[in-house]
């Protein structure tokens, strides 16, 4: 464990963790964030009852400059207001173990409407208020798929 962090009681994926509004839904042994240090319950843990099929949003993009750790601190300390729109479910934001400038953002939720709704609202554009001045994408490869989630 991280020098500093506070030491919290295994949680089941699906919880959220204390003192945020983050969701744990993956883990080997442990989850750092920030300076606190979650203990995953095993993994046969249970998670929330969500219906089988959601509509899930992946976007997908590559730094092109060394604004990499800006994006990947700029997650951490998002203002998370999508947590808080009808019909949001969760999000998990990956990063490239091969290509660490490589970032993939997935949000699932209740169905489309309610993303669209999200995607062309005025807190849509307040949530990307933290993106690091002069970021540069690789050209071509910022890309929004749209897919339905079939099984869990």
């Amino acid at each position: 464990m991280a020098s500093g962090a506070s030491k919290l009681p295994a949680l089941p994926f699906g919880a959220k963790i204390p003192g945020t509004k983050t969701v744990l839904t993956r883990s080997r042994d442990a989850v750092i964030i920030g300076s606190m240090a979650v203990e995953a319950a095993e993994e046969t843990a249970s998670e929330p009852d969500v219906e089988a099929e959601q509509f899930v949003a992946v976007s997908v993009f590559v730094v092109a400059n060394d604004k990499a750790e800006d994006v990947h601190g700029a997650f951490l300390a998002r203002p998370h207001l999508v947590d808080e729109a009808p019909g949001f479910v969760r999000m998990e934001v990956l990063r490239g173990l091969d290509d660490p400038k490589e970032f993939w953002l997935v949000t699932h939720w209740r169905d489309e409407a309610s993303y669209a709704a999200w995607h062309h609202g005025h807190t849509y554009h307040a949530s990307h208020a933290g993106i690091p001045r002069g970021l540069k994408l690789v050209r071509g490869s910022a890309q929004v798929r749209r897919m339905r989630s079939i099984a869990r």
